[in-house]
């Protein structure tokens, strides 16, 4: 089994460890999971989430080294203290994962959203919705008559916020990819 591999300085306590202060506080982490790119790696992973009631809020993976065949596999959830030290436990378990870093407690980091909204309306709305998309720096990728497909990237929050906009205006759908994120500076998590 490969063992779960963490950063310099990062805590490796057990959640069963009781030397380490019980928290009850919730909080949102994001898991960068260097996985090999090999079928049945992504149902593990998921399956061990599913498994233990634990809750996936953003899940994006792609091949990240071709010719090492590896994938980046990034993960938003949250939970306790505990729960958060216990997934980064039986992820680091699993026989594929070549390492987990949690990018929230490791030091700053970059997250950013791809989303596609579909607005409908006319007349007043329209300009609203333009006026408002130009504010966020979302651009136009398809328009009609009666309909724009806004285009925006941004952090989660800044989408959220964006779409809660837009929802007078005629919001119909939105397609969102998922969390990619990166640790800023010069370390690499390969």
């Amino acid at each position: 089994m490969s063992p779960l591999k963490l950063k310099k300085g990062a805590s490796s306590h057990s959640a069963y460890d009781l030397k380490t202060p019980f928290s009850d506080t919730v909080e949102r982490h994001t898991l960068a999971v260097i996985v090999e790119n090999e079928p049945g790696v992504l149902a593990r992973v998921i399956g061990l989430f599913a498994g233990r009631g634990y809750n996936i809020e953003s899940l994006t993976v792609a091949e990240i080294d071709h010719t090492g065949h590896l994938s980046r596999i990034t993960i938003v959830t949250s939970g306790t203290p505990q729960i958060i030290q216990q997934i980064k436990s039986q992820l680091g378990r699993i026989i594929t994962v070549h390492s987990v870093n949690d990018l929230t407690v490791e030091g700053p980091s970059v997250e950013r959203e791809l989303a596609l909204l579909k607005v409908t309306g006319k007349g007043d709305q329209r300009i609203e919705a333009i006026r408002l998309a130009d504010i966020f720096r979302a651009s136009v990728v398809d328009s009609t008559l009666e309909s724009f497909v806004f285009e925006i990237t941004g952090t989660p929050e800044k989408i959220d916020a964006f779409a809660d906009l837009m929802r007078p205006l005629g919001l119909q759908e939105v397609a969102r990819t998922g969390v990619a994120a990166l640790s800023r500076g010069p370390d690499a998590h390969v």
